[in-house]
């Protein structure tokens, strides 16, 4: 059953509602906000990546404290052991069995700040959970709930202590988006809240988890016509063949930017997608998941800049009215 225009509005309602609420710790960043949520009701994990001091963690802490869920914080380091992500088994000599201690990935929102800096053994521990919702240890499968969101920062690569992250990781994360420096505007009004310290702000929660869950589950039916199906495929298909890729985008990639456009056309009110919906998520969708060519990269050539590219060279289906 598809949305109606009536489920929209209500969609739209909230979804501005959750955006509006974060907008008080993340000052003129809009459009990242409304990133972050739409990764979050569709389903999907966010990476931030910038430099430090530009409030990757003061946006995934806001995002938790907007949706009255549980959140936890790991701050991945050189010496951080997988099992200190997902839990450990402990024998219990009182009832002679071995007992499972939950780790911090037990949580609605799970902010894994600076992601990079740990090994990539403890990296790749976040696979199977931020792929299928469970975390398995001795062979016992557990499940963390929903809703389920993975927010990792990291800083860029070219940061001292770093490891980049394996392409296989990299595609679990449904988005890829960087927040930036504030403007001048932003900057004056950060500073005159300089009286309060990062950790002391917290902003009031706007819906409960199961509101969240709602929300996901109504995102999956708003309609999306054969036509921008098409035009997703092809532009998927045409990183594969660009001169500067290596490694196109997979078929996960393309389902993911389907799913980002349903939740971002209901986010605007429609219960239908259009042909802009994709165009305005390629670039953080798409951009994160190509593996470029050594020369092409050595000549200056970026991610996002071949998929503008595409853009262009891509022919989007004409536009047609609601359905």
């Amino acid at each position: 059953m598809s949305m109606t225009p009536e489920q929209a509005t209500w969609f739209s309602d909230i979804f501005g509602r959750l955006v509006a609420n974060v907008d008080q710790v993340l000052l003129g960043k809009s459009f990242v906000v409304r990133l972050s949520f739409t990764a979050l009701l569709s389903e999907g994990h966010l990476l931030l990546e910038d430099f430090p001091g530009t409030g990757k963690t003061s946006l995934a802490r806001a995002v938790a404290q907007t949706v009255q869920g549980t959140s936890s914080r790991v701050q991945f380091t050189p010496d951080l052991l997988p099992g200190d992500i997902t839990g450990v088994s402990i024998y219990d000599q009182k009832k002679g069995e071995f007992e499972f201690h939950r780790g911090p990935v037990f949580a609605n929102i799970v902010l894994a700040d600076e992601i990079n800096r740990a090994s990539p053994k403890t990296q790749s521990a976040l696979l199977e959970v931020m792929e299928e919702s469970r975390v398995t240890v001795d062979g016992i499968s557990h499940d963390v709930g929903a809703p389920f969101m993975v927010i990792a920062t990291q800083n860029p690569v070219e940061q001292a202590g770093t490891y980049r992250l394996p392409e296989a990781q990299l595609d679990r994360f449904v988005m890829k988006t960087s927040i930036g420096y504030p403007d001048h505007a932003a900057t004056v009004r950060i500073l005159e809240g300089s009286a309060t310290r990062v950790h002391e702000g917290s902003i009031s929660p706007v819906v409960q988890a199961g509101v969240v869950v709602e929300m996901a589950r109504l995102a999956r039916t708003v309609h999306v016509e054969s036509t921008i199906n098409d035009y997703v495929a092809r532009l998927v298909e045409a990183t594969r063949t660009a001169q500067e890729v290596r490694l196109g985008v997979s078929v996960r990639g393309a389902l993911s930017l389907v799913r980002c456009a349903k939740t971002y056309a209901a986010s605007l009110g429609r219960h239908y997608v259009t042909p802009d919906d994709v165009k305005v998520l390629a670039e953080p969708v798409l951009a994160h998941r190509l593996v470029l060519d050594p020369e092409a990269e050595f000549d200056g050539v970026t991610a996002s800049s071949v998929v503008s590219q595409l853009l262009i060279e891509t022919p989007p289906p004409a536009e047609r009215v609601a359905v």
